[in-house]
């Protein structure tokens, strides 16, 4: 299995990746819809959001984006700081940042499975954490740096796609990858919204069992383990 997996690291990790942007569109729609309209994935989103809601429109929430952002960018910088002296790839740091995340997702799916309905200061614990997680998982995927698929967003994607075709004059460069990104993480969203008609949890465990795959099968990836281990990296 795993030279298998080694023959064509690149391959590999463009599935893995586009695997967790299916689980951001799941987490995100969990956001949304069961946590007061909050986005903990796409934080262009939860930026404009926050901007309306402090002009007090529509009553949209102010807090909860603000703990979502401030846990992502936390979550984010762990990732930067602990990959900052690693190459880009996949390491030994690297399984231990999913399973982190991983980790993250299951302690929040099983607090909230004691709750239909979060209290609302529980609601915002888990939105925290749901954001933290996001962000720890889209430093790690910089870091994996498969081209055109960050795990959590896809304006950029929706740009290259549409610059690079025939129309923009410079090909169809990438555009499965980009295109794959763009439907996964809306499917993701559709997962999400509809696990949520069984319980608020659903989605957040789908979430993690898609990430603790991902971590297990880009941990095997990794180009000969003995190595990397004399090595340190």
């Amino acid at each position: 299995m795993r030279e298998r997996l080694r023959r064509d690291v690149g391959r590999t990790h463009l599935g893995l990746m586009l695997a967790l942007t299916f689980s951001t569109g799941v987490i995100d729609a969990v956001g949304y819809l069961g946590l007061d309209r909050v986005f903990t994935g796409n934080m262009t989103g939860n930026v404009v959001i926050l901007g309306m809601g402090l002009t007090g429109v529509d009553g949209l929430p102010v807090l909860g984006p603000i703990l979502a952002l401030v846990g992502f960018m936390a979550g984010a910088a762990v990732g930067g700081r602990t990959l900052r002296t690693f190459d880009a790839g996949w390491s030994h740091k690297t399984t231990v940042l999913f399973s982190v995340v991983a980790a993250v997702l299951i302690a929040s799916a099983i607090i909230a499975l004691f709750e239909t309905e979060p209290p609302h200061p529980l609601a915002l614990a888990i939105t925290t954490a749901l954001g933290a997680a996001m962000g720890l998982q889209a430093a790690v995927a910089r870091h994996i740096a498969v081209k055109d698929v960050t795990t959590v967003v896809v304006t950029s994607t929706i740009t290259g796609l549409a610059a690079d075709s025939a129309a923009g004059g410079e090909g169809l460069n990438f555009w499965r990858r980009r295109m794959g990104a763009i439907l996964l993480i809306g499917a993701g969203a559709c997962a999400g919204a509809l696990l949520l008609q069984v319980h608020i949890a659903a989605g957040m465990l789908l979430s993690a069992a898609i990430t603790v795959a991902v971590t297990i099968v880009g941990h095997h990836s990794r180009p000969q383990p003995d190595l990397v281990e004399a090595t340190g990296l």
